[in-house]
């Protein structure tokens, strides 16, 4: 055999033999580990399964960008599932089964976002988590017996968890690309503000939830988008806004009456503050009167005590700082606003549907003669960062 020849055929058995004994070399770091939390052990456990039936739908569009891990309480048991794409179709990975507990609390929810974030298995280029459950804003629980904060777990008690407890868990969890809250009246430049350290984005909504929630079969797809809150957002908006036609037949099955949502960038938060404490006047608001002029999104009975007062954050500062100093400030609560929309009316569960009229999709509360509430407010960071002591608050 010619020399050459020989040499040539020896090189390429051995290039084939070190192909076979080389392992695929595919990524396995997902561009995004997404968890979505769900504390449905409550009046809302139906709406979570049929959202997961939305994620699993959702998923089916991915191609291995996305890790997508939901827990899941809707009473009888919690568990940690992974939805994957398995052979084209999307299964549920049992990660963990928790048993009977309660999902608002701060060790029990840090147990969850450990078994998550903590997980080899899971890590990705980037993380972002969505809360679904029951919500008031800022308010802690405790300030009113019908006061709920994020979550809400009613197997044992009513169970609800606090902004400062929430923060906690945040603090040894990665950074977020964004946080959603899939719940009501969370679009508060107060819970915003405290979350700034731990997200790049935070969504949510200034009025109560369309009952159906986020539509996950859209939005999931999008969730390890580089722009993902905002694509998010404005499909979900897009969602609503085909079906709305002023609140016309509405029910949980064809929500007819609207939706508004708002995504914020956290990055500007506090340059926001320390506009906000600029302009404020030196010499106090007559509070009462300011509640009387400034949209509130929260349709409650005032006189009742389930009612917090969530109002439109920038018709408060037309009405307390003077025209120059509102053109300096309106320009920090526009770099602080990545996308805002509503339809033209929203629904309330109390009022029916109202007029979204003026509205600029993040609240701020105006305190109206609690104590025990405003004491609480006043712990706060925005309170102190914003300045509101100048107000009389």
């Amino acid at each position: 055999m010619n020399f050459r020849i020989w040499l040539m055929a020896c090189l390429s058995l051995l290039f084939l033999a070190s192909c076979e004994d080389e392992p695929d070399v595919t990524p396995t770091t997902p561009k995004r580990t997404v968890l979505v939390y769900i504390a449905a052990d409550n009046n809302l456990t139906r709406f979570a399964l049929e959202d997961m039936d939305e994620m699993k739908e959702g998923m089916r569009q991915m191609n291995g960008e996305l890790k997508l891990l939901v827990y899941v309480d809707t009473g009888t048991s919690a568990r940690l599932v992974e939805l994957k794409k398995e052979n084209g179709n999307v299964v549920e990975n049992v990660v963990r089964e928790y048993g009977d507990r309660n999902s608002a609390g701060t060790e029990e929810t840090r147990e969850v976002f450990n078994d998550v974030f903590s997980n080899p298995s899971f890590a990705a280029e980037s993380y972002g988590l969505v809360y679904w459950s029951h919500a008031d804003g800022w308010v802690p629980f405790g300030s009113s017996r019908q006061t709920r904060w994020i979550g809400q777990d009613e197997g044992d008690g009513d169970n609800r968890m606090n902004i400062s407890d929430f923060v906690s868990i945040l603090e040894e969890a990665p950074h977020f690309s964004f946080i959603m809250f899939d719940a009501c009246f969370m679009s508060s430049v107060e819970v915003a503000y405290e979350l700034r350290r731990y997200t790049d984005y935070y969504i949510g909504s200034p009025t109560e939830n369309p009952g159906p929630g986020a539509p996950y079969d859209l939005i999931t797809p999008l969730m390890a988008n580089d722009n993902a809150a905002v694509d998010m957002a404005s499909v979900y908006f897009k969602h609503y806004e085909e079906k709305y036609n002023g609140g016309i037949g509405i029910s949980n099955s064809n929500w007819t009456g609207g939706t508004s949502i708002c995504v914020m960038r956290t990055s500007a938060l506090e340059q926001l503050a320390s506009a906000t404490s600029q302009v404020l006047p030196e010499d106090g608001v007559d509070s009462e009167a300011l509640t009387n002029l400034v949209f509130d999104y929260d349709k409650r009975p005032r006189s009742s005590s389930s009612y917090i007062g969530y109002f439109d954050f920038k018709q408060l500062m037309q009405n307390v700082a003077d025209e120059a100093s509102f053109a300096v400030w309106e320009q920090a609560f526009e770099a602080a606003i990545a996308y805002w929309n509503t339809t033209d009316k929203n629904y309330s569960q109390v009022a029916d549907m109202f007029s979204m009229e003026g509205t600029n999709g993040i609240t701020h509360y105006i305190p109206n003669g609690n104590e025990t509430r405003a004491t609480a407010y006043r712990s706060t960071s925005w309170y102190q960062d914003a300045g509101l002591a100048k107000l009389g608050w």
